[in-house]
């Protein structure tokens, strides 16, 4: 409820004048004598609709920007104002472009101990900032940790990568699955 509606509440309930209502809501007795001259923005609102409907993505800044530098005496308020009563900020969002989820491997059948290994690379970082990374091989079957080796840069070179290596573990296994 305005202060105009105020007053006139006052005025009806309490049988107060209108100088006497006025004082009461602060309000100055030529602001409540006034009329509000109607707003004549066709003019603006069509502009604005057109700029909407050639460009889409624009928001109320850039179409304001648009007709500053097409002539138009606009405010950034008015324009705005205009904007929300039209409801042309109400765009759509665009969807993202969705990235397809990878593919998982399927987890071989495995129903004796050394007949599937895992092997995966971890790396961390030490309180000091120095990198470290580790090797972690694991049987499928009994989940038991068959290797685990770390270093600060694991290289293919490195002993712990060499096909012999693995050989040497434990008993030889028939398939490595390794994690990407």
């Amino acid at each position: 409820m305005g202060k105009h509606e105020l007053v006139n509440f006052l005025i009806q309930a309490y049988r107060a004048s209108i100088r006497r209502a006025t004082a009461v809501l602060q309000l100055r007795r030529a602001t409540y004598f006034s009329v509000p001259s109607p707003r004549d923005d066709r003019a603006e609102r069509r502009r604005i609709r057109e700029i909407v409907e050639t460009r889409v993505r624009y928001g109320v800044e850039r179409i304001h920007v648009l007709l500053r530098r097409e002539g138009w005496l606009i405010n950034h308020k008015k324009t705005y104002r205009i904007d929300c009563e039209e409801g042309l900020n109400l765009r759509r969002k665009r969807p993202r472009r969705r990235v397809a989820a990878a593919l998982r491997m399927e987890r071989p059948e495995v129903s004796t101990v050394n007949a599937c290994w895992g092997m995966d690379f971890v790396a961390d970082q030490l309180f000091n900032g120095q990198k470290i990374r580790a090797l972690t091989v694991v049987d499928g079957f009994s989940r038991e940790s068959l290797a685990f080796t770390v270093d600060y840069a694991l290289k293919a070179g490195d002993e712990c990568l060499n096909a012999h290596w693995f050989l040497s573990l434990s008993d030889a296994r028939d398939k490595i699955q390794i994690r990407e």
